[in-house]
């Protein structure tokens, strides 16, 4: 049985393991390590691998880097099997070898993502198809061949973070009975969506452009972060979801101001009327700017900057999974990397 390196502890190398494989895990690589142990394994750094293994599955999205560094340090190249971005096949090639250890679904994905269909499962489908196949007009044409490889092991959908943040702020929104709804930077093909075949009327401000117009929707193109645009206490319904945490970090074009978001918080107390209710989407776990992406936030924080308002609510969404009415300081020591947990917060004025 071959022995295993996997080089990654993060969500590749979860895809990984949970498609199966063959062969031992020995352990994980972190480029620049943060952890000693995952999974029961130990965690080594890129320059203390052990040279015991027989192949490293490189399940990690910086393959350019990782090779570059494995070049450096002269490891057998032959000897890492890249499943992901590099832009020509490097690393072992051995086909039975990638059949062995990889098995099937790891395998089409590999396969997938260099290109190779001639060497799954698609060649051995078209065959049966001509064979079944009687009417001409439906005959396979090589000119014609579309293939997609990944489907036949995806399941049928996703319903992740975003998934359940949206669906929670809009059935609390439709539950309330309100009939007209401000928003901030959400979601159009998700939280937006499910108000509009609601029949709610939407006003949405967004400092990037539009992408089209529909019924029930009102859009405001700007800077979010003072609320000119709004008289004071004239919103009675009023969310944003996943948007704040960006304000004041230029990611879309906006000023660069460390206080943007603070502001935009004491804003959005003074435009909801009194009984106006708020719902906030924002990451939470150990207290951090990520620049130029986005700022976690403690929960208990929001709950601090939100001193006009009367929290109803504290759920979150992590991997997937929503975790309704959550103690405050349950993830204050929650590092979370590469993975994100979204604080739910319903407020009342």
């Amino acid at each position: 049985m071959n022995k295993l390196l996997i080089w990654g502890t993060g969500n590749l190398a979860q895809k990984f393991i949970n498609n199966k494989y063959n062969g031992e895990i020995i352990g994980f690589i972190e480029t620049n390590k943060s952890k000693d142990s995952y999974m029961g394994k130990p965690v080594y750094g890129s320059k203390e691998i052990p040279g015991e293994f027989d192949y490293i599955v490189v399940a990690n999205s910086y393959t350019a880097e990782i090779y570059n560094l494995c070049k450096k340090l002269d490891i057998d190249i032959s000897k890492l099997i890249f499943l992901y971005g590099i832009k020509q096949r490097e690393g072992c090639t051995d086909e039975t070898v990638l059949k062995r250890i990889l098995l099937d679904v790891n395998y089409t994905i590999y396969c997938a993502e260099f290109g190779l269909t001639d060497k799954t499962f698609i060649s051995t489908d078209a065959e049966t198809y001509m064979k079944l196949n009687k009417r001409q007009r439906f005959a396979i044409q090589n000119q014609y061949m579309w293939p997609i490889l990944t489907d036949k092991y995806a399941p049928a959908g996703v319903m992740g973070n975003y998934f359940w943040q949206d669906l929670w702020a809009a059935k609390l929104v439709v539950k309330s009975g309100i009939r007209k709804h401000f928003d901030i930077g959400s979601r159009i093909d998700g939280f937006i969506g499910h108000l509009l075949l609601a029949g709610i009327d939407v006003t949405m401000i967004d400092i990037r452009r539009f992408p089209g117009e529909i019924e029930h929707l009102q859009t405001i193109v700007d800077d979010a972060t003072d609320l000119c645009q709004i008289p004071d206490e004239s919103i009675e319904s009023m969310s944003a979801l996943c948007s704040l945490e960006h304000f004041g970090l230029g990611r879309y074009g906006d000023a660069v101001d460390p206080e943007a978001c603070f502001r935009c918080f004491d804003n959005i107390q003074m435009k909801l009327k009194k009984g106006g209710r708020l719902y906030l989407s924002l990451p939470i776990g150990i207290e951090r700017v990520e620049f130029n992406a986005h700022r976690i936030f403690y929960a208990s924080t929001i709950l601090d900057c939100f001193t006009k308002l009367h929290l109803e609510e504290f759920s979150c969404v992590a991997e997937g999974k929503i975790e309704y009415n959550v103690d405050v300081h349950k993830y204050d020591n929650d590092l979370h990397n590469g993975n994100w947990r979204y604080g739910l917060f319903a407020f009342v004025k």
